[in-house]
């Protein structure tokens, strides 16, 4: 622990605040964890390997979806029940995740991370979100909403992404969410598993806790105004820009992956 706290100190505050901004902004708009962004950032610009910077991310996490989360509520667009729901599945998929990210090797992390965000570019560039009425709740609709949870947990907890990358389009198209509420409702899920996730990974000694901090506390600042944002911009403009995102990170890190083929 000493060493990873040594590590990060020799790391640029400005570099972290910057990488904290950036995520913050995205997601309060895109109501993610931002951790689809933190993630790649922190290992091109920071020299994390895959696990530290996903572990890393994850505590910058919770300041983050905590105050999205507050932000959307105060548009009335956080439905309570049905965030509950999702993070009753997300709590015990975090603790698996976590365990993963532990023992699964880096080549695998890496090239996972890539095609899970590579299928949600495609899937959000074909889809047309809605802005109506919020969806109700039924029999099968509950036990879907905590199999979502346990996937979004199980994605928070092995990539530090906070799960919303899936969580947020599974709302909307599979559960027919309108695109402001599923945001709402994956950033409050996403509090108690990023939580989880976190306290699990600082007993195994896989996080640069000084990176994810200050990384967080800027991404909590900046989430307010990416949800004031997300209420400006149509469904459609909002997933197209998602949908872009989301492909050049994985280019990005798929580019990295590659050059770093027979490591770790």
């Amino acid at each position: 622990m000493a060493e990873d706290a040594g590590r990060a100190a020799g790391l640029p505050v400005a570099r972290l605040v910057v990488i904290g901004a950036i995520a913050g902004l995205l997601s309060g708009l895109f109501g993610v964890g931002g951790g689809f962004v933190i993630v790649p950032l922190a290992i091109v610009f920071l020299g994390l390997d895959q696990r530290r910077a996903s572990a890393s991310s994850l505590l910058a996490i919770v300041p983050t979806a905590t105050i999205g989360a507050i932000s959307y509520a105060y548009g009335g667009q956080v439905a309570v029940v049905p965030a509950c729901l999702v993070a009753a599945g997300a709590i015990p998929g975090s603790l698996a995740g976590s365990w993963l990210l532990r023992n699964l090797k880096l080549g695998i992390l890496r090239w996972a991370f890539v095609v899970l965000v590579a299928v949600v570019a495609v899937w959000m560039a074909f889809f047309t979100p809605e802005r109506g009425e919020p969806a109700g709740l039924s029999a099968g609709r509950v036990v879907g909403l905590v199999a979502l949870g346990l996937v979004m947990g199980t994605l928070s907890g092995l990539f530090g992404i906070g799960g919303g990358v899936v969580a947020v389009p599974a709302l909307m198209m599979v559960f027919g969410f309108s695109d402001l509420a599923a945001k709402g409702i994956s950033l409050l899920a996403m509090v108690p598993a990023a939580v989880t996730g976190t306290v699990t990974n600082l007993r195994g000694r896989v996080m640069d806790w000084r990176v994810g901090a200050i990384i967080g506390g800027a991404a909590a600042l900046c989430s307010m105004a990416g949800t004031r944002l997300a209420f400006l911009l149509t469904p459609q403009a909002a997933a197209w820009t998602f949908a872009g995102l989301l492909a050049y990170t994985a280019y990005t890190l798929g580019r990295k992956a590659w050059r770093a083929r027979g490591h770790n």
